[in-house]
């Protein structure tokens, strides 16, 4: 027996042990697997959460250190970079709304595939709790067909297959909803560093009277 026909048997045993129900949330749970999968490498190819250069090239900006800040600018790999170094380039013309859209449409880029997760977290209970209605209602069915020769094994072995669906909606449900969890705050403290690197450069330190005195009485 090769490996595609014990795939097939082992689909086969699940979606006579559980239904349809089981079926789709088994394959709900393979779309799920391969989009955290896809998320994870986008977000590992795209430097989110990874910021380090970039802050310190906000850093030196608000210091006032432009050749520094613009160097650093160019060794970050952070999906951020080009979005400050448009702002560093010509904060003039470049208004800081116009900067706000562009780190948006990035952060939007990077969003995309979060909202299916959040509704399969939703969804794989209450899909779980529909087959367990289903089955509750085939245990009784079998039970009232039983008529006087009630066998409570019947009803036990409805019950438990009932049940099956319920625990394969959670399983699906809880990890997507701790992962989607993880995305999110991931991009939540992404926004927060960019809020924070725009303001700099369009209002740094080094260009108020008082941070210019600021600086050259700390010696810079």
């Amino acid at each position: 027996m090769n490996l595609v026909q014990r795939l097939q048997d082992a689909l086969v045993a699940v979606y006579d042990l559980g239904g349809p129900v089981v079926a789709v949330l088994l394959a709900t749970s393979v779309v799920t697997a391969s989009l955290v999968l896809y998320k994870i490498w986008q977000f590992r190819a795209a430097g989110v959460g990874r910021h380090k250069v970039l802050a310190q090239a906000v850093d030196a900006w608000d210091l006032g250190d432009r050749a520094r800040a613009a160097m650093l600018i160019d060794q970050s790999r952070s999906y951020l970079a080009p979005v400050i170094r448009q702002a560093c380039g010509d904060p003039e013309s470049f208004r800081a709304e116009r900067a706000d859209a562009e780190a948006e449409d990035r952060f939007a880029r990077l969003e995309r595939g979060l909202s299916a997760l959040d509704i399969i977290s939703q969804l794989a209970p209450l899909l779980g709790l529909f087959g367990t209605v289903l089955g509750m209602i085939d245990a009784f069915r079998a039970l009232q067909n039983a008529g006087t020769s009630v066998d409570p094994s019947l009803l036990a072995g409805g019950i438990w297959v009932a049940l099956l669906t319920t625990a394969a909606g959670l399983a699906v449900a809880m990890p997507t909803s701790l992962i989607l969890n993880w995305f999110e705050a991931r991009m939540r403290r992404d926004r927060v560093f960019a809020n924070r690197a725009l303001r700099v450069v369009f209002a740094p330190e080094a260009g108020t009277p008082e941070g210019t005195a600021r600086l050259r009485a700390h010696g810079t």
